[in-house]
């Protein structure tokens, strides 16, 4: 056997599709999939009194779990297998979270979108300890990172739904 092939093989650990750390990496593609399309429709659906300002929260919120997207992909592909559940109906069949729901009020929009929020932070910080009792320092560091976005956006989220004002009702 080659030194190359050795290298690969010590490198990409030879994680197949049901590896545990590979399986969280899928989840979360698919997750950041529904998020994104879920912050754009509560963008798209917001209404009353706090209208722009969430307007452009979750237009901010959804461009951020774009971003994650792709550095989850690469990971997936770097560490072995083809990425899987590319087509929609896949992705929300894979995700741990839940599409939007239609017609909600503005509070349950939030509410629904903080709950997302938290499987998805709670997701990550299993995969991210998986990946460590695998020996994936890349992977941890991933999952470290792209938490901390979530956990940023839950927080502006659970801040929203405090009933200081009554603005979100």
């Amino acid at each position: 056997m080659s030194a190359t092939r050795t290298l690969v093989r010590e490198v990409t650990q030879e994680n197949r599709e049901d590896h545990p750390v590979v399986r969280h990496l899928q989840r979360q593609v698919a997750n950041a999939f529904v998020l994104y399309a879920n912050y754009k429709h509560y963008h798209w659906q917001t209404f009353g009194p706090l209208f722009r300002d969430l307007h452009l929260l979750f237009d901010q919120f959804a461009k951020e779990v774009l971003g994650t997207i792709d550095e989850m992909a690469e990971r997936i592909r770097m560490i072995g297998p083809d990425i899987e559940n590319v087509q929609l109906k896949q992705m929300q069949e894979a995700a741990a979270v839940h599409s939007a729901v239609a017609g909600q009020s503005v509070r349950e929009m939030i509410e629904e979108a903080d709950a997302n929020s938290i499987v998805v932070i709670k997701d990550m910080r299993e995969g991210a300890r998986i990946a460590d009792e695998n020996n994936d320092p890349g992977t941890v560091d991933l999952f470290s990172k792209t938490v901390q976005i979530h956990e940023k956006q839950e927080w502006f989220l659970r801040e929203v739904l405090k009933k200081k004002e009554g603005l979100v009702s």
